[in-house]
């Protein structure tokens, strides 16, 4: 074999070293306890609604940044109304989406006088509509108000450290005093993502978990 031949090879078998040893120090590093988001009701708005609730050409006006790259919350609130009662003050998170959706938590159903099903952002399909107010004017919604389902955002190297893909279900371990176990969580696995489990306000509240909280994965 050439000495040409020979060195090409061995950059090759090195390559693939660095690669297999890149990987395993990317895994490593992969905290055990992922963080936890608690999230309010709210509620997000497609710019047609958001000019019909606020006027024509309205741009919200950021005030935080949330953990996922490029959400917000906003300085503007407005109120949901249902058969029975209604809720104010539910912030709006930003940026404007296609199509409106509003998360609201269980027992805020039984003050509206709607049953909104456990629902992934962007899953429409079943869910019902609501009235929402806003400071100049007013929209009935066909659709988008939902419980919001539990989750983890991570990157797809995250998801491979973890040993889970894009879409699965697992259970998340909470320890503490009043931990415990939650399943039916989905992997939500994208480039964009923001390593963090979201929960609602009311399962937080069950288990005891605040910003400080983290989360094991079991399966």
């Amino acid at each position: 074999m050439a000495s040409a031949e020979y060195e090409a090879i061995l950059k090759v078998l090195l390559d693939a070293c660095q690669q297999i040893n890149n990987g395993s120090a990317a895994v490593a590093q992969v905290p055990e306890g992922i963080p936890v988001g608690v999230s309010n009701r709210h509620v997000h708005l497609s710019q047609a609604d958001l000019d019909a609730l606020f006027g024509p050409g309205y741009e919200l006006t950021p005030i935080k940044d949330l953990t996922q790259p490029g959400q917000f919350a906003c300085k503007e609130c407005v109120t949901i109304a249902g058969p029975k009662g209604a809720i104010e003050k539910v912030r709006i998170l930003g940026p404007v989406r296609k199509d409106t959706q509003i998360e609201i938590l269980t027992g805020d159903g039984f003050k509206l006088g709607v049953k909104a099903p456990a629902k992934l952002s962007g899953d429409m399909e079943g869910t019902p509509g609501i009235t929402i107010i806003g400071p100049k004017g007013s929209i009935m919604t066909k659709q988008g108000l939902m419980v919001a389902q539990r989750h983890i955002h991570m990157l797809p190297e995250e998801a491979a450290a973890y040993g889970v893909v894009d879409g699965q279900i697992v259970s998340i371990q909470i320890d503490g005093p009043r931990g415990g176990i939650y399943n039916n969580v989905l992997i939500r696995a994208t480039k964009t993502s923001a390593l963090e489990c979201h929960v609602d306000t009311e399962e937080a509240n069950a288990m005891d978990i605040n910003s400080k909280t983290t989360v094991k994965i079991i399966k």
